[in-house]
């Protein structure tokens, strides 16, 4: 592979990465409208405010996690080599800011509740904790056949 190779390939992956990421994010954001009251307290032009500006903020969470997990234990053959161990920082990175986040925002700073239908866990929704478990298992498994690679 020559060197531009190199460099292009996880760019490539990267930014597929947060296509689906963004992808399959707006159509959490959507579905999981009901279980905050901004579904019945908000505006349609509010709410569909609310949806693009938090699906913005997940492409960020995940394209900061990526490059975080990437500097800690990817290597300079990510994703052909070390893919498991990066998509798994990953994950964890996003879960972590996600319950921080939720905790932060809806028991501190009451930017945001979750409606009577949002399952929680200690307080926090088990909605967005399963979005960040989820959504980046989905689109990791996706990608990965593509890499060609067996870790």
């Amino acid at each position: 592979m020559n060197p531009t190779e190199s460099y292009a390939y996880p760019v490539r992956f990267c930014l597929r990465y947060l296509f689906w990421s963004g992808l399959f994010n707006l159509g959490w954001e959507v579905v999981q409208l009901p279980l905050y009251t901004l579904w019945q307290d908000g505006s349609p032009s509010f709410i569909a405010f609310a949806v693009l500006h938090c699906t913005a903020g997940d492409v960020l969470i995940a394209a900061i996690s990526l490059l975080v997990a990437r500097m800690v234990v990817g290597d300079q053959q990510w994703p052909r080599r070390g893919y498991m161990p990066v998509a798994l920082t990953t994950i964890g990175i996003g879960v972590v800011y996600t319950v921080c986040s939720e905790w932060i925002n809806t028991v501190i700073t009451h930017n945001w509740a979750y409606s009577r239908w949002m399952p929680t866990l200690g307080g926090i929704g088990v909605s967005p904790i399963a979005q960040w478990l989820l959504i980046p298992s989905l689109v990791f498994g996706r990608l990965r056949p593509s890499v060609g690679t067996k870790n």
